[in-house]
């Protein structure tokens, strides 16, 4: 039998708030997968130490998911394994950024074009692309971003 390389040993307090967790059912699936995983590896003196092929096959999922387990909590902590880790930037970058906004929110208090009496959404996504403010958008964007800073041009 080879050596572990991440031995989990977990506090009592450790092991009381997993099973809590467990217990109570309220939790995400993957986190009580985690959960259950963490237990069942504990090498501690309360814990049951099963081998990796031993827990993938009890609880149904695979030996990478264990291993990743254990690896995050050895080097990362006890709730960075139960916790989704956040991502530092968001999956597509916002079309209007902070002047780019002002610059709308100017054009849509304007006066509108010459026989109109007020502003569209249609007539405001065109302008922000003529003026070159951006390159393209779709004038369901311009309404978001005008809602989200509660100015609208209706």
């Amino acid at each position: 039998m080879s050596r572990k390389r991440y031995v989990v040993d977990l506090t009592a307090e450790e092991r009381d708030h997993l099973k809590n967790l467990i217990n109570k059912g309220k939790a995400s699936a993957r986190t009580l997968l985690k959960a259950r995983i963490l237990l069942k590896a504990d090498a501690g003196p309360m814990g049951e130490g099963w081998t990796d092929e031993r827990i993938a096959d009890a609880l149904e999922t695979n030996i990478g998911m264990v291993y990743q387990a254990r690896r995050r909590l050895v080097e990362e902590g006890f709730d960075a394994v139960l916790t989704r880790k956040r991502r530092k930037t968001p999956p597509i970058q916002p079309i209007f950024d902070g002047e780019k906004q002002a610059q709308l929110t100017a054009l849509a208090c304007s006066k509108p074009p010459r026989g109109r009496q007020r502003w569209t959404l249609r007539l405001l996504a065109d302008k922000v692309v003529e003026l070159e403010i951006v390159d393209s958008v779709h004038f369901n964007t311009v309404g978001r971003t005008l809602k989200k800073m509660r100015s609208s041009p209706i």
